[in-house]
């Protein structure tokens, strides 16, 4: 019975360790996301992935994480916690 309970757990920390994995997403392309994909980043909801996009569109791509400061509503602080997830 041990051995089973052990081969269980076991079993399960695999599972976790896969979904944890998995979990980890591809960095999102400012210039080419969807507002439902650029909502997902951290500190932009709905309102400031429209923004983005209405930014991108009216005065084009954004070059550097720095350039996202265009935006109304995203700061220098804002941006170190979403730059490791951009692509450009």
């Amino acid at each position: 019975m041990k051995g089973v309970v052990s081969a269980v757990l076991l079993s399960l920390a695999l599972s976790f360790t896969s979904l944890a994995m998995a979990q980890e997403v591809a960095p999102i392309n400012v210039n080419t996301a969807d507002a439902e994909l650029l909502a997902e980043l951290p500190g932009v909801g709905p309102s400031r992935a429209q923004a983005i996009i209405e930014e991108r569109e009216a005065n084009g791509d954004f070059e550097s994480a720095e350039d996202l400061t265009r935006v109304s509503g995203i700061g220098p602080a804002t941006v170190e916690a979403f730059r490791d997830q951009l692509a450009f």
